[in-house]
C-alpha cells in the first residue's frame, strides 16, 4: 500500500489508496495535474504581487504635483553644472513672505542659494556652509555675482557669508557671523545630501564608479580619513560591518573575502581596482547593471564610513532645530534610505520632546495654522502635530517626472521638511 500526497483536498480521497497498476496511474496523473494547477496558481499569484509592488511603493511617498520649471534648470544643464535637485519645491517651502534670514548648510555649486536669494528681497542674512574648498569657491563667486549685478534693487541690506564648516557645528557658526542671531532664530535651513556632480565627475575624488582615481572619498580634503585606509587598515569585521550596514549590500560577505585575499597582495589603492574586485565577485547573471548597482552600494557605504555621514547627519537635525525662528523652518532633501530613516525619526524625536514645555494655548495656535496650510500651501499633503512643530511632510516629497527626466540623479531624492511651532 503507497501513500499520495496531493494540494488539494477535494481531490485527494481519490488519490489515496490505489491497489492496481491503473488506479496507480490515475492517481498520479490526478497529482499531476492538482501540483501543476497549484503551481500555476501560485505564478499568477507571484506576478501580480510583483505587479502592485510599485504602486505600493508609491503609496509610502508623495509625487511631487508641482509643474516642473525646465528655465529654472536650464543654465546649469548646459554649462555641465550641479543641477539643484527639487529647485522648485524648495522655492515653495520657503516662499512665504519675510523670510529674513536664511541658511544653506550645504550649499554645494549654491544653486538652490541662489534661488532663495533672488526670489526674497527682503532676506537680510544669509550663510553657506561647505566643507569643499571647489564648493566654497563656485559658491562665493556665485552669490557676489548675484549681488553685484544691481546692489540697489536685489537685496541692498542682505550681509552674506560663505563658510568652509561642517553644518554639525551649526551653532557655533551661526553665533560667530551674528553675535545676535540665535536669539530670534533663523526663519530657513536647509540641506541637500549626498555628493555633488561637481565631485562625481572629478576622478581625483575618488567618488565615481565608472572613473578610475585613487581611494579618497573625503568631502572635506583637510580631513585624514581616507577610503583606502579603510579598504587596507581597519580591522576585518569593522570593514564587513561598513558593507553590510552602511551599503545595506546583501554579498558583503563575499566581498569582504576578495578585500581580504587583496591586502596580501599589496592592498587596494585606487577606485578601479576596487571596481574589479567588485565585479568579481558579483553574480554573473546580473550583467553590466548588476555589478553597478553593488559598486555604488560599497562606494556609498565606504562614503558615509570616512565622512561620518550618518552621525553628523543627526547632529546637525538637532542643532538645526534649535537654531530655527518660532515658524521657521528645516528642509532636507536625502538620497538613500539610511539618510531617510535618520531624517524621519529624528523629526518624530523632535517633535515629540517630552522635555518641552507648551500650554494648551501653544498647541490650539499650532492646529490653526495647520488648518490654513491647506488654503496658503496646497503642496503641503500630510501633516503630523507635536509639541515642540509640526511635520509638514508625513510622506517625503519626490521629484517629478519631468525633472527626472532632465536629471536622472534626482531619482532617489526624497523631501522632508519640520516647522518650529509659533
Amino acid at each position: 500500500m503507497r501513500l499520495f500526497l496531493c494540494r488539494r483536498p477535494s481531490v485527494a480521497a481519490a488519490a489515496l489508496f490505489c491497489f492496481s497498476t491503473s488506479g496507480l496511474q490515475r492517481s498520479v496523473t490526478l497529482c499531476a495535474r492538482c501540483n501543476a494547477s497549484a503551481t500555476s496558481s501560485n505564478v499568477g499569484k507571484q506576478s501580480k504581487r510583483a505587479k502592485v509592488a510599485p504602486d505600493s511603493y508609491l503609496k509610502r511617498r508623495t509625487r511631487s504635483d508641482r509643474v516642473f520649471d525646465h528655465e529654472s534648470v536650464r543654465q546649469y544643464v548646459s554649462e555641465g553644472d550641479h543641477v539643484p535637485v527639487m529647485l522648485g519645491e524648495v522655492l515653495e517651502v520657503f516662499g512665504r513672505p519675510n523670510l529674513r534670514s536664511f541658511v544653506d548648510c550645504t550649499v554645494g555649486a549654491a544653486g538652490h542659494s541662489s534661488s532663495i536669494i533672488q526670489a526674497h528681497p527682503e532676506l537680510e542674512l544669509y550663510v553657506g556652509l561647505d566643507v569643499d574648498p571647489t564648493a566654497h569657491e563656485k559658491a562665493q563667486s556665485l552669490i557676489n555675482a548675484i549681488l553685484g549685478e544691481d546692489p540697489q534693487s536685489a537685496n541692498p541690506s542682505l550681509k552674506a557669508s560663505i563658510l568652509m564648516k561642517n553644518f554639525r557645528v551649526i551653532k557655533s557658526v551661526l553665533h560667530e557671523v551674528d553675535n545676535d542671531l540665535l536669539d530670534d532664530g533663523v526663519d530657513g535651513i536647509l540641506m541637500d545630501l549626498g555628493i555633488s556632480s561637481m565631485q562625481v565627475n572629478n576622478a581625483r575624488r575618488g567618488f565615481s564608479v565608472l572613473n578610475d582615481g585613487p581611494l579618497d572619498m573625503r568631502m572635506d580634503p583637510g580631513a585624514t580619513l581616507k577610503a583606502k585606509d579603510i579598504l587596507n587598515s581597519w580591522p576585518e569585521e569593522e570593514v564587513g560591518r561598513v558593507l553590510r550596514d552602511y551599503g545595506e549590500e546583501s554579498h558583503w560577505h563575499r566581498l569582504l573575502t576578495k578585500i581580504m585575499k587583496a591586502r596580501l597582495h599589496g592592498g587596494i589603492c585606487s577606485t578601479g581596482e576596487l571596481v574589479d574586485i567588485i565585479r568579481s565577485a558579483s553574480p554573473k547573471t546580473g550583467g553590466r547593471h548588476g555589478w553597478i548597482k553593488t559598486a555604488t552600494r560599497v562606494f556609498q557605504a565606504l562614503r558615509i564610513a570616512v565622512n561620518d555621514e550618518l552621525n553628523t547627519l543627526e547632529d546637525a537635525l538637532l542643532a538645526s532645530f534649535d537654531c530655527l525662528s518660532a515658524g521657521g523652518r528645516l528642509a532636507v532633501i536625502s538620497f538613500h534610505s539610511l539618510e531617510d530613516r535618520i531624517v524621519k525619526k529624528t523629526f518624530l524625536k523632535i517633535i515629540n520632546d517630552e522635555e518641552a514645555r507648551y500650554n494648551d494655548s501653544t498647541v490650539a495656535n499650532m492646529e490653526k495654522d495647520r488648518n490654513e496650510y491647506e488654503e496658503t500651501e496646497p503642496w503641503i499633503k500630510q501633516r503630523i502635530v507635536g509639541r515642540k512643530g509640526i511635520i509638514l511632510t508625513k510622506r517625503p516629497v519626490t521629484p517629478t517626472e519631468e525633472e527626472e527626466k532632465v536629471n536622472r540623479r534626482c531619482r532617489s531624492a526624497k523631501l522632508r521638511v519640520i516647522e518650529k511651532a509659533r
